[in-house]
């Protein structure tokens, strides 16, 4: 028996199809499930926030991820003389030590001549008379180099230098990883992540790059055959990763995949047969290439670039 009252509207509401019975369930479950989640979401991001080396969220509202404690910059943990002024942006690892094996590198008003001397946030770093602080925010610029611009941080002759084109970029001090002569255009890397610097510019990792020459005219068989076994130039044998022809119907246009760093070795290399190198381009750098960068413009690195930077193996 029904109880009185129960019933006495039910006439007047429309009964739901089981079409709408079902949306209205979805609905429901996704509305919890999307709570539950910003509520986890807001918990992962408390943790996060609690613990040392935490740098917020990108642009985007996505978490940036923590670096590894040997490149968090942020911590009060020592470390050696040489890595403190790698991390505030002045120079590679290796750079920095010979700075402070020559004297010029002060602690806390106490010249220190071992780059291994212990060091934190506290003490009062200055190198070359300029007091030195650890960079808050690592950085990473990509930059498609245009010619005539300097690979320098500054120039006395007043040239154009590559700082110029990302003067907008970053208020941190970036320097270029590696050099690019003033008329050779293409992929060039900026960071003020010291400690990546050193990986990318020390010879025992063999860095590849590959370029794309322009000849005054064209390469002979014997001459590419001659590339391919390695020249000998007045500073030792340079050996080339691949030699192709860009454009078979054009023999003055050739790649060429390379892991030397030393000056001007693209060019030497034809020079030394005779030839003149009209254009030269570096198209790839550790596997970053100039793809969607207009000649003279720059983005910055995507967490996977800078993750796999960070994480290259030799050779790569």
């Amino acid at each position: 028996m029904k109880k009185k009252g129960t019933d006495n509207f039910s006439k007047f509401v429309p009964k739901k199809s089981n079409a709408a019975v079902k949306e209205q369930f979805k609905q429901e479950k996704r509305k919890y499930n999307k709570e539950k989640q910003a509520f986890f979401e807001k918990k992962k991001e408390e943790e996060r926030a609690s613990k040392p080396g935490y740098r917020g969220r990108t642009a985007d509202d996505t978490p940036v991820e923590k670096a590894p404690e040997h490149l968090r910059p942020e911590s009060a943990d020592k470390m050696p003389l040489n890595k403190f002024i790698a991390h505030a942006g002045i120079s590679g690892r290796r750079e920095a030590a010979e700075m402070v094996k020559q004297g010029v590198v002060k602690v806390n008003g106490k010249t220190i001549a071992e780059p291994g001397f212990k060091v934190d946030s506290t003490d009062e770093i200055i190198v070359n008379g300029k007091k030195i602080f650890l960079a808050k925010n690592l950085v990473y610029i990509l930059l498609n180099k245009p010619k005539d611009y300097i690979t320098t941080t500054e120039d006395p002759k007043g040239r154009k230098t590559v700082l110029d084109l990302i003067s907008r970029a970053t208020t941190e001090r970036v320097y270029p990883v590696g050099r690019l002569d003033r008329n050779t255009s293409g992929v060039l890397l900026f960071t003020n992540d010291g400690e990546l610097a050193q990986k990318l510019t020390h010879p025992s990792n063999e860095i590849k790059k590959v370029y794309h020459v322009t000849l005054d005219k064209p390469l002979t068989k014997n001459d590419f055959d001659k590339i391919l076994k390695g020249i000998v130039l007045e500073d030792g044998p340079i050996n080339v990763d691949a030699l192709a022809f860009a454009d078979i119907k054009d023999k003055t246009q050739i790649g060429l995949e390379i892991h030397s760093g030393k000056n001007r070795i693209v060019r030497r290399i034809f020079e030394s047969l005779g030839y003149d190198v009209k254009n030269l381009d570096r198209v790839i750098f550790a596997g970053l290439t100039k793809k969607n960068i207009e000649r003279g413009k720059w983005r910055f690195l995507k967490e996977k670039e800078v993750r796999d930077l960070k994480h290259f193996k030799r050779g790569k």
